[in-house]
């Protein structure tokens, strides 16, 4: 059943749309993942300009990130103090990130932009995490099973100022690196339409060292909030939001967070992890290939057609 998207000004098929909300709404609901680092990809591969794919995967983030919330609010398993802190720098970031946008825009070279963060972001992370994960699961099997339980070291994070007691997540330390955190998340949710919960989620393990079963639900709630402020910022300054586009990918996203929460509750957190660092491998290894590749078309009409 084709639809025509009015502001992306292409047409698809619906079922296709809301089968990659669902598929993102599930990542979300296991990783604490907002999702938006794969469904940005996947709008791009399926026609959607990157300025619209980018502000509208913003919005649906919102709504498969506020239903994985729920269901770790049901649990217990969301420290609000922390996320109220990496929320006060998302949402300034957030800001910076759409002047920065909009400036790109103007140029005419945000498409290339967003796509060469991605290549970046996700290869860096997704290797990252990977290589980490492996080591986690190797170490895990010498100690017959049980997975070690350090991660606990004093660090720089220790030993910097205005230290804040975290209860939920059994932490008291400076409030700078989740502010920090915070912001540089929300400068990446408004130039490449992603929760940033695939950057927020590893810091959050490795930098302040929350335990694995908070982070999920910490990220999300965080997520919510800063995405929810990125597409009012996009919707009144660029006008890239296509609410035809954003509703089904929400219908999708929501379901798919449910069923996400709960396979997440049944793996184990390197097992989580290193499924995450494949995906986003994959993810990362297209796009770099669309971006090497000679394109079918090697002229495209651009937005602000006569010049």
């Amino acid at each position: 059943m084709q639809i025509y998207l009015p502001i992306a000004e292409v047409s698809v098929n619906a079922f296709l749309l809301l089968g990659l909300g669902g598929l993102v709404g599930v990542l979300s609901g296991m990783f604490g993942v907002g999702g938006g680092f794969l469904m940005t990809p996947l709008l791009f591969f399926i026609g959607i300009p990157p300025a619209v794919a980018v502000a509208t995967e913003a919005n649906q983030i919102v709504a498969s990130s506020f239903s994985g919330v729920l269901a770790h609010f049901r649990r217990r398993t969301v420290d609000f103090k922390m996320g109220g802190v990496l929320l006060a720098g998302g949402l300034t970031g957030a800001a910076l990130g759409v002047v920065v946008f909009n400036y790109l825009k103007s140029l005419g070279q945000v498409d290339l932009l967003v796509k060469l963060c991605y290549v970046v972001f996700l290869g860096v992370v997704g290797g990252l995490m990977f290589i980490e994960s492996l080591n986690a699961i190797r170490k895990a099997r010498q100690a017959g099973g049980t997975a070690p339980a350090k991660r606990r070291q004093r660090g720089w994070v220790h030993a910097l100022p205005l230290k804040m007691r975290f209860r939920t997540s059994g932490l008291y330390i400076s409030a700078i690196p989740p502010l920090i955190v915070g912001v540089f998340v929300g400068i990446l949710s408004a130039i490449m339409g992603v929760g940033g919960g695939f950057i927020m989620v590893p810091a959050m393990i490795y930098i302040l060292g929350m335990p694995t079963k908070v982070v999920v639900g910490t990220s999300l709630f965080q997520i919510i909030f800063v995405t929810a402020f990125t597409t009012m910022l996009h919707a009144t300054t660029n006008f890239t939001v296509d609410v035809v586009l954003a509703v089904l990918l929400l219908v999708g996203g929501v379901i798919g967070a449910q069923i996400g929460t709960q396979i997440g509750t049944k793996l184990k957190a390197e097992q989580l992890r290193i499924l995450l660092a494949m995906m986003v491998l994959v993810v990362c290894g297209k796009l770099a290939l669309d971006l090497l590749l000679q394109p079918a078309e090697l002229f495209s009409l651009g937005t602000d057609g006569g010049h």
